[in-house]
């Protein structure tokens, strides 16, 4: 019953978004369709972040006081994650805050929490745990893994249940490893957010109701990084490769977009662009299975129908990772299967070779 009024909580207000939608649509609305990474037809609410903030408040309200750790973690992590949260939300409102001042924003948030809760103190280089002893290196250390990891969800958040569902499955393998190692505030904490997305998610797929906006992609890209650095911190027994490969898909797909952006076409790597994975899965398995009249009837269906190609995707890392959680030489294998998977599929598909069996259903296709 926990889980559940979680989830209700994030689905209420994800619904009172929707219905509100009138007064505040113009404030908070997505109308600028001409983007690149844009693939919705109408101005939809970018705030659903507040479902996911509300539905892991309720969290906190419901098991928080019978448990004297949950008292203090949980507040402490909310009060870290305010600084990219705000400037998430902020930038969902305004559509004025940068990008370089929402990547700040997360360091501040993750030096918040290095000094509430601590920071990255091992990870399985002697050498490098030796340096990490000394606070300095800790603290750069663990603002730019975090950091990094925070920001590195938004940019996978660009179809209907896309980062959503990614966020829920690694929440998922977090409070399950949690659960195994009996740390119960961390799989509390894990579990609730989860729960929060899931709420969400109801106003986000198939249809795109409302979307996860900054906000929420900042946020839940904090708890999860800061989550998985905490497990890492508390138990020993849990290696810290795992933290790097329950968050693998974000942090790859970024520095992949990174290194193409640089390298390969010679642009800012801060300029947005329609070549992500999830919109060449969407242009190249995904639309043309409709024709261009159904295309424009069903633009909801056809952008949620996206989605679940990565879903599997990002499960290849992820099923692997939670199994062998405490053995270093599964998780690097379980990063390296991933990667091979994604940067094949890339291939295929931007040089309009798609594996065949990738695409759709015949009998969806047009006449």
């Amino acid at each position: 019953m926990t889980w559940l009024t979680i989830c209700v909580v994030a689905f209420m207000v994800g619904g009172l978004i929707v219905a509100s939608e009138r007064w505040h649509g113009a404030l908070t609305g997505d109308s600028d369709m001409s983007k690149p990474q844009a693939f919705h037809s109408r101005a939809t609410p970018r705030v659903g972040g507040l479902a996911v903030l509300a539905g892991t408040m309720a969290g906190l309200l419901v098991l928080g006081p019978s448990n004297m750790t949950l008292a203090w973690l949980w507040p402490a992590l909310f009060l870290a994650a305010l600084p990219v949260f705000v400037a998430g939300l902020l930038e969902d409102i305004t559509k004025d805050i940068g990008a370089g001042k929402r990547l700040l924003a997360a360091f501040a948030s993750a030096a918040i929490a290095w000094w509430l809760l601590g920071g990255v103190s091992r990870v399985g280089f002697e050498w490098i745990d030796w340096l990490l002893a000394f606070w300095p290196v800790s603290l750069l250390f663990t603002v730019i893994a975090v950091g990094g990891c925070t920001h590195a969800l938004n940019i996978v958040d660009g179809m209907n249940g896309l980062a959503g569902m990614v966020a829920t499955l690694m929440a998922a393998s977090i409070s399950l490893v949690a659960w195994q190692v009996g740390d119960m505030p961390i799989f509390l904490i894990s579990a609730s957010l989860a729960s929060a997305t899931l709420g969400f998610l109801v106003w986000n797929f198939p249809f795109g109701r409302v979307f996860l906006g900054d906000g929420g992609a900042y946020f839940i890209g904090f708890m999860l990084a800061e989550l998985a650095v905490l497990l890492v911190v508390r138990n020993p027994s849990v290696s810290p490769f795992y933290a790097l490969a329950v968050l693998f898909y974000p942090v790859f797909e970024t520095l992949f977009s990174i290194w193409r952006r640089k390298f390969k076409r010679g642009v800012p790597v801060d300029q947005p662009d329609a070549l992500h994975l999830h919109q060449l899965v969407f242009r190249r398995l995904v639309r043309v299975t409709f024709s261009r009249r159904q295309r424009h009837a069903i633009p909801a269906l056809c952008n949620a129908l996206a989605s679940p190609y990565l879903w599997g995707l990002a499960l290849i890392g992820l099923v692997p990772a939670t199994i062998w959680w405490d053995n270093a030489w599964a998780l690097c294998a379980s990063i390296l299967v991933f990667s091979i998977c994604y940067v094949w599929l890339y291939a295929r598909l931007v040089s309009w070779r798609r594996p065949d069996w990738l695409l759709l259903p015949r009998n969806w296709r047009a006449d």
